[in-house]
C-alpha cells in the first residue's frame, strides 16, 4: 500500500518559473555593493569635489580679471584726463613785452610796470598805465607784444593786442608780464597781463 505524501488536498508547490521576480521584504538584508562599486563611488565623489574646486577657481579668476580691467579703465582714464589738461596747461610760446609811449617810442619798462606807475602817483586802466605830467596831464603807456627796438625809437614789428592766456610773455629786462599755462596769468597793472586790446587810446 503506498503512503500518500500530501495532506488534504492541497496540490504540490510549483517550481519558481524561469524568468520570475523575486521581491525583498522588510525583513531581507540589502546587498552589499562590491569592491568595485565602492572604488567607481569614491571616484566619482572625488571628480565631484575637483570639479566643485576648479569652477569655484574659475570663478575667482573671473572676478580678480574684471576687477583688473577695471582698475585699467580708471587709470588710462586718469591718465588721459591728466594728459589732457598738461596739453592744455602747456604754454603755447614765450612773447617779449616792449613798453611804448603814446606815440609807439620805447620806453623804460618801468613806465609799464604798475608799482613804479602808483609810486609816482599813476593809476593803470584797460591795458594802459597814466604817469602825471607837468600841466596836470597824463602821458599813456603800454605794451608792444612781440616788437623790438631801443628806447627812444619807434617800436618795430609786434601788435598791441594782448597775445593768448596761455603764451608766456616777458620783457626785455626779465619781468614776467603773463605765465603761460591753463587759467594761469601773471600781473601787470590791476587788469592783469593780459590788459586790454591797445586799439584805443595812447595813440
Amino acid at each position: 500500500m503506498t503512503q500518500d505524501n500530501n495532506t488534504g488536498d492541497q496540490p504540490p508547490p510549483e517550481p519558481p518559473k524561469r524568468g520570475s521576480m523575486r521581491f525583498q521584504d522588510s525583513n531581507t538584508r540589502p546587498k552589499e555593493p562590491s569592491l568595485a562599486e565602492q572604488r567607481a563611488r569614491q571616484q566619482a565623489l572625488v571628480q565631484e569635489e575637483r570639479d566643485e574646486e576648479l569652477t569655484r577657481q574659475a570663478d575667482a579668476k573671473a572676478a580678480t580679471r574684471r576687477k583688473i580691467l577695471i582698475g585699467s579703465g580708471v587709470t588710462v582714464g586718469l591718465v588721459g584726463l591728466v594728459a589732457t589738461f598738461y596739453t592744455v596747461a602747456k604754454p603755447q610760446g614765450e612773447v617779449t613785452a616792449v613798453c611804448t609811449d603814446s606815440s609807439g617810442v620805447v620806453q623804460n619798462d618801468d613806465n609799464c610796470d604798475e608799482n613804479y606807475v602808483t609810486s609816482h602817483h599813476g593809476y593803470s586802466s584797460g591795458g594802459f598805465w597814466f604817469i602825471p605830467i607837468g600841466g596836470g596831464g597824463y602821458q599813456s603807456y603800454r605794451y608792444n607784444y612781440g616788437g623790438s627796438g631801443t628806447i627812444g625809437q619807434p617800436v618795430t614789428g609786434g601788435s598791441y593786442d594782448p597775445p593768448s592766456s596761455r603764451t608766456s610773455v616777458n620783457t626785455k629786462s626779465g619781468k614776467s608780464v603773463q605765465r603761460g599755462g591753463f587759467g594761469i596769468s601773471g600781473k601787470s597793472g590791476s587788469t592783469g597781463g593780459t590788459g586790454g586790446s591797445g586799439k584805443s587810446g595812447g595813440s
